[in-house]
Formats: structure tokens, sequence, C-alpha cells
């Protein structure tokens, strides 16, 4: 299925921290349809989010590595965005986060990543991480299932 196709029907969307790695770190193969993503996001065409789960994990790799500028980069990107809020973990995320874990086998942050996203009124999770599909509270779009062709037909 095409990404235009995929996104047709969603009207709120969120977005896994491994689809910001690919725009910040300008991905060969993945930035371009994570940038297209994110345009239709500063259009108003989608809505989207993401959780404070998304900061945590992109500043892992610039921190190991002192590289302050890439961390500059996340926090630049993340921080203060009204099209891309980060929510917080709540005890209500939290608990999900535990139901989900307990039913699908989930990492904790993925658990809480897709918690976040169910209760905050998603139609999809866009992701690179095909073990998430098992979830099915929530419509999981893949980019390494998709053709990232996004010129209009």
């Amino acid at each position: 299925m095409r990404l235009v196709e995929a996104l047709k029907d969603v009207k709120r969307i969120a977005i896994d921290t491994v689809c910001v790695i690919y725009f910040i770190e300008n991905h060969p193969e993945y930035a371009n349809a994570v940038e297209y993503v994110l345009r239709l996001i500063e259009q108003d065409k989608l809505e989207a989010q993401s959780s404070v789960i998304t900061l945590a994990e992109t500043l892992v790799k610039p921190l190991k590595l002192k590289d302050v500028k890439l961390e500059d980069d996340y926090r630049d990107f993340l921080q203060d965005r009204e099209n891309l809020p980060l929510n917080p973990i709540s005890e209500i995320v939290a608990e999900r986060a535990a139901i989900l874990r307990a039913k699908y086998n989930l990492k904790l942050a993925d658990a809480l990543q897709i918690a976040t996203a169910i209760l905050s009124g998603c139609d999809a999770f866009l992701t690179n991480d095909v073990g998430i599909k098992r979830v099915t509270e929530i419509r999981v779009l893949v980019l390494d299932e998709l053709e990232l062709d996004t010129t209009p037909q």
C-alpha cells in the first residue's frame, strides 16, 4: 500500500521515536516519507502526537557520542511544537501500558508510546517496528510495509 493511501482515513497519528530519528538524521530510505507526514501535520491536514518517551529515546545517541549539535537538533525539533505535542506519562498511561505489555509482551517504551497514542485518540501509529503490528487496539503503519511514493495519483 502507498503511504498516501495508508493515511487517507487517518485524522490523528502518533509518531514513534524511530520516525523522528529518520527525519533528523536524514535517513536515505525513510526521511522523505517521514517528511511527507510532517508536512501534512504542518499544513494541519493531519493531527499528530508523541510522548515524552520520544525525547528520552532520541537523546541517548547524541549524549553517548557527546554530539551537542545532534542533541540540540532533537531538542529543537521536539520541544515546544504545537503540532506534535509530547504527552506526559500519567498513571492512566502507565496502567494501559502495563495491560499492553502483559497482552503483547511489548518493551516498556513501546507500550508507553502505544498507550499514549490510544488514550490520545489516535487513529494510527507510525513506526518501523513490525513487532508492534500485533497490537490490535490501534492501526499500526510500518514504513517498511508502505510504498514510499508520495506523489498523488
